[in-house]
């Protein structure tokens, strides 16, 4: 039977992930971990465990001792996060990684999952339609965490046979959880200000387009990618994903059209330079390919449904 373990589940990606592998998979077969010392209420209805995934020891026993079969390691740093504390993301984005990987190396785990990101690739890289294998030099912190993980899963896969699978996430939107510090964040901090009838102060540049994606996508597609027949999966660095891209002003347009009196300001800062070693657009073929991905989110429809979901109290809280 599938025991399936998430760490970083309290995270923005980790939260819809445990819900929606519990309605899949029973709510006893998930467990959920994250370093905070409690249960985050919306994942209160399974098992909940306090990890540091620093804690080697301690994650090893865990995975070894309740067997563990399958392992989704959310636990990172993100981009603008991470370049505020560039060693200690660079130690919690690697390390966490190595010792699942070796967990995998060793058959105590059948199956991994580890996301990577946009972020790896740079200025460098095609902008539009960003091939699958491109160049890819990252300017950030997170980025050359990403690329150094993504060369890793490959090489664990190559040599010792570990069926470790990734995808390149492009920024996410979601309801459910407020961000955490990432620099597509904007796209989701918006809906509450719109909603709460405030000016929105953006952190990017009015026409800083960038792939997107709204939650549901992603969760669907991480659950296909590790539910596909292992045949199938040709890639084992990290798949390129996308869903629709947009900038602030073109998000901020389709918000007008259901708030009129929604207005927006731009001051870009730190973020805005990383966010010009981005993609505008994505090549996600190998995706569709490969396991079947197709995205059901446009840029109308996350609009939609994230006015409609939205809770401002969120904020308080």
């Amino acid at each position: 039977m599938e025991k399936i373990l998430i760490i970083g589940a309290g995270g923005q990606i980790g939260t819809e992930l445990v819900l929606a592998l519990r309605k899949l998979k029973g709510k006893n077969n998930v467990i959920a971990a994250d370093i905070k010392d409690e249960c985050p209420d919306i994942l209160s209805d399974g098992v909940y465990v306090q990890m540091d995934v620093l804690n080697k020891e301690f994650v090893r026993s865990f995975i070894i001792d309740n067997k563990i079969t399958e392992v989704y390691l959310l636990a990172a740093l993100l981009s603008a996060t991470a370049e505020k504390n560039p060693a200690f993301a660079w130690r919690l984005n690697m390390e966490g990684l190595f010792t699942i990987l070796d967990l995998a190396k060793e058959k105590y785990l059948k199956k991994v999952f580890w996301p990577s990101s946009i972020a790896v690739f740079g200025p460098s890289t095609p902008v539009d339609s960003t091939p699958q294998v491109t160049v890819m030099e990252p300017s950030t912190v997170y980025g050359i965490s990403k690329l150094a993980g993504e060369r890793w899963c490959e090489y664990y896969a190559k040599k010792y046979n570990v069926d470790v699978r990734s995808i390149r996430y492009p920024g996410l939107i979601s309801y459910t959880s407020l961000p955490g510090g990432g620099t597509t964040d904007y796209a989701v901090d918006i809906f509450y200000q719109a909603k709460l009838g405030n000016k929105f102060s953006c952190f990017l540049k009015e026409g800083a387009k960038l792939p997107m994606m709204y939650m549901e996508d992603a969760i669907r597609a991480t659950i296909e990618l590790m539910s596909s027949d292992e045949k199938n999966i040709k890639i084992r660095s990290s798949y390129n994903l996308a869903g629709s891209s947009f900038s602030p002003k073109e998000l901020a347009l389709e918000i007008q059209k259901i708030i009129p009196d929604f207005a927006i300001e731009y001051k870009p800062d730190f973020r805005q330079e990383i966010a010009d070693t981005w993609p505008n657009s994505i090549d996600d073929s190998s995706a569709r390919e490969d396991w079947g991905w197709k995205e059901r989110f446009s840029t109308s429809d996350i609009v939609k449904t994230m006015l409609s979901n939205v809770n401002t109290g969120l904020l308080i809280n």
